[in-house]
């Protein structure tokens, strides 16, 4: 009938619908994970409950399921904000942190420096419940048998599509959520849909992927407006760039791991380089490092990744997915330059994407 009706009862009538209804984090089935003191971060009403635990129980053993990024800034800042005050310790199932964004030997020296701060990390563990005391949570129990004390439980292992309207309404369903076109129109040209709740394709694989991420959220949401004032603009698919601080670090990523092009199917060149934030001359310098993935076959640059101490050059991820997009190749990128202001940039002779390629080219040979 082309009508939105309300639970209040009022209905409204449309010609062109957008759906935006996003995403909820998944909790798995794990035991204890309902009762008191266990959270997950996914929007406001999670922050004010988080912040009225934090402020009215003064918890002091804080335990992090999952070490994506949200687990970690929000580990760094409980440290940061309140030195000496709670025992951290993130448990990720998986051999290191941040394990969708970095490839290992990436995040070692992430690893290294999270728990030079004072936070626990636990690696290739897995939970088994969350232990139960007086109606709340006391502490973590891992498939191994240890258990950790916790006053306070965070799981943040992944996010799920908001699809139960979109499934009642009849509309085509894809592996992550609700299928839509080019132009975010689903399977009814009258609804159009963007953000979380859609499923996308990979920029570079060309394969369905969830994409869950602000950046394709506000970019659908702009495309989907321009198609209703009749411009014909594709999205083009995702990438997948990120970052998130911890402290003083900061870490980026686009496109690829090394480790995801391998279970995709590519064969690929790689390439680090450490650099600096500024010229060498330049006093207050702090070390950054990049890692560059290239499908071997086309040459093209598929991934990248970087780990810093200062945030402008974390800012390079922005220049990496612009040459993932642009199809970017090995020998092209040899000739890139930076602004080469000494101030904000490495020397000419040492930028580090250009050394990455020139790194990459050696290697083909």
């Amino acid at each position: 009938q082309k009508q939105v009706r309300t639970a209040g009862g009022k209905t409204f009538p449309y010609d062109k619908l957008f759906l935006a209804t996003g995403s909820r984090a998944f909790i798995p089935p794990i035991e204890g994970s309902s009762l008191n003191g266990v959270f997950a971060l996914r929007g406001l009403p999670d922050a004010v409950n988080i912040k009225a635990f934090l402020a009215e129980q003064s918890p002091r053993n804080i335990v992090l399921v999952g070490a994506g990024f949200i687990s970690m800034e929000v580990a760094s800042l409980l440290v940061a904000q309140n030195p000496g005050v709670y025992n951290v310790t993130v448990v990720e199932f998986l051999d290191r942190p941040l394990p969708l964004m970095l490839d290992a030997d990436m995040a070692g020296p992430v690893r290294e420096y999270l728990e030079s701060k004072g936070i626990r990390l636990l690696t290739g563990r897995a939970v088994e419940k969350i232990v139960e005391s007086d109606g709340r949570a006391s502490g973590v129990q891992l498939k191994d048998g240890e258990e950790i004390p916790a006053d306070m439980v965070f799981i943040n292992v992944g996010v799920r599509p908001n699809v139960e309207l979109a499934e009642a309404m009849g509309l085509e369903m894809g592996k992550l959520g609700i299928k839509v076109n080019e132009y975010q129109e689903t399977s009814d040209p009258d609804i159009l849909a963007g953000g979380d709740c859609v499923e996308k394709m990979n920029f570079i694989t060309g394969k369905p992927d969830a994409g869950r991420l602000r950046g394709p959220a506000v970019m659908q949401g702009r495309l989907a407006a321009k198609r209703l004032a009749g411009y014909d603009i594709k999205f083009p698919g995702v990438v997948n760039a990120g970052g998130c601080q911890m402290f003083d670090m900061v870490v980026a990523s686009t496109g690829l791991t090394e480790e995801a092009a391998a279970r995709e199917g590519f064969e690929t060149v790689c390439a680090a380089v450490d650099s600096r934030s500024k010229h060498g001359m330049i006093p207050g310098v702090t070390p950054w490092r990049i890692k560059l993935v290239f499908d071997k076959k086309t040459q093209k640059l598929i991934g990248g990744q970087i780990v810093s101490h200062a945030i402008a050059p974390a800012r390079e991820i922005d220049a990496v997915t612009a040459f993932i997009l642009g199809g970017k190749t090995i020998p092209e990128l040899t000739t890139f330059t930076s602004a080469c202001n000494p101030d904000i940039s490495s020397e000419p002779s040492m930028e580090p994407i250009t050394i990455a390629a020139e790194q990459a080219l050696d290697k083909l040979r």
